[in-house]
């Protein structure tokens, strides 16, 4: 496969690169695609781009992998052919307020019906958000349906073709969304109380210099960041979500790939996203909707090679693994406690309209605040029940109820959570 793009580098510094911007201007929180503009971040014509970054976040470096290894065209546009979302989803009153979304483009999945012209033009004008239909199959689903906890409706549970030993399994039906980051930058630093030009200046430093546009091209507003996409569930109806009548129950979770897909037993992660969508089920079948939101920060946004670490930290120490040692040693290792910042995760939320939770699946305090403070009302939270909190991961759990993690039970005093103890790393 022959490469068409020029084999001339030329840096974004460069003298006239400023003016291209104005082809597009983006008008963050228009009230239509149009006025907004198109986000362009695609480099079949470098020219055309009004966008900082590039699509599909961290997977964009294996799409410069399939280009240099002759597998991918370096001018390759997608057919966007039968793309389109297969259930509305807003506009909502949120995608029309640059201070409630601000790091997703609301119109993302919109494209190839908002600038049909454009695309007819020759734009590369491409979707960062794709929302299609699914059914889910989870053992410990099957584990409630055989106890009877879970009941097969038959559009939102139903019967599989599917068999175990002679069996039947079951599918949940779902509407599902895959959304990538767009972060309109003078927002974004404003909701971290810094300015553009610092916020600019860090992401190019901590980034090794990866995107120069940060500081060469102030003009270019809108930044898609080398990051893991947001993945939402819905369960029932999506006219619902909205609807002030119907029961809504959400779950807000943080990737953690040793329990969502391993089961490893020394947290909760995995035993409270099955709650969190069993309640989600739960709430559809009455004729409301449950939502699961998945956002890709493993480990507490420090990544997987950052939180082993801290594990083997926890076990070596003197002592064993204690829970009231549980911060301190992440702190040690990583230099902070938690790097998920909630403050940018209610926008996914805003996208689908939410303005009031009727059961939030989760005891953080951090991304309680942040939902509420952007002025989405929670009615319950609801907290994991012990029975589902693996014996190791008591380590865990009792740290955060003593950080402030909301519970309606007994939190244990200093003295106490040191003898909550975690079992030894050859165990």
């Amino acid at each position: 496969m022959h490469h068409k793009r020029s084999a001339h580098v030329v840096l974004t510094s460069h003298p006239g690169q400023a003016q291209q911007s104005s082809l597009f201007p983006i008008h963050w929180g228009a009230k239509t695609a149009r006025e907004r503009g198109p986000l362009i971040a695609t480099n079949t014509n470098p020219l055309q781009r009004n966008v900082i970054g590039a699509h599909s976040g961290s997977y964009s470096v294996y799409r410069a992998l399939a280009m240099a290894a002759g597998k991918l065209a370096d001018d390759f546009k997608p057919d966007l052919t039968n793309t389109e979302p297969v259930e509305k989803i807003g506009p909502h009153p949120q995608w029309f307020d640059p201070n409630k979304i601000t790091s997703l483009d609301p119109w993302g999945a919109n494209v190839a019906s908002e600038f049909k012209k454009e695309l007819k033009a020759g734009y590369d004008i491409r979707p960062t958000i794709a929302v299609t239909k699914a059914h889910i199959q989870m053992s410990e689903l099957e584990d409630s349906i055989r106890a009877g906890e879970l009941k097969v409706d038959g559009k939102i549970v139903k019967e599989s073709n599917a068999t175990s030993h002679g069996e039947i399994l079951h599918d949940v039906a779902v509407t599902k969304a895959a959304i990538e980051s767009v972060w309109y930058l003078p927002k974004v630093a404003e909701t971290f109380g810094t300015t553009e030009g610092e916020l600019r200046k860090i992401l190019f430093q901590e980034t090794g210099g990866m995107f120069p546009e940060l500081v060469t091209r102030h003009d270019l507003k809108a930044f898609m960041p080398p990051i893991g996409s947001t993945t939402v569930y819905i369960f029932g109806d999506v006219k619902a979500i909205t609807d002030p009548k119907k029961e809504l129950t959400v779950r807000v979770h943080d990737e953690c790939n040793g329990s969502d897909v391993f089961g490893s037993d020394i947290c909760t992660c995995r035993p409270y996203l099955i709650q969190g969508i069993e309640a989600a089920i739960k709430t559809a079948q009455k004729g409301g909707a449950g939502v699961i939101v998945y956002y890709r920060k493993e480990g507490r946004a420090l990544g997987e090679v950052t939180k082993f670490l801290v594990y083997n930290a926890r076990k070596r120490q003197e002592g064993g693994d204690s829970a009231s040692t549980y911060f301190h040693r992440t702190e040690c290792v990583a230099g902070v406690q938690d790097m998920r910042f909630q403050q940018l995760m209610p926008d996914v939320l805003h996208w689908l309209g939410i303005t009031r939770i009727t059961n939030f699946i989760s005891m953080s305090n951090m991304k309680y605040d942040a939902i509420v403070n952007s002025g989405i009302k929670i009615i319950n939270r609801v907290e994991i029940p012990i029975d589902r909190i693996p014996a190791d991961a008591s380590v865990e759990m009792e740290a955060k109820k003593a950080a402030g993690y909301f519970t309606p039970g007994a939190v244990k005093k200093k003295k106490d959570l040191k003898k909550v103890k975690g079992r030894g790393l050859y165990e």
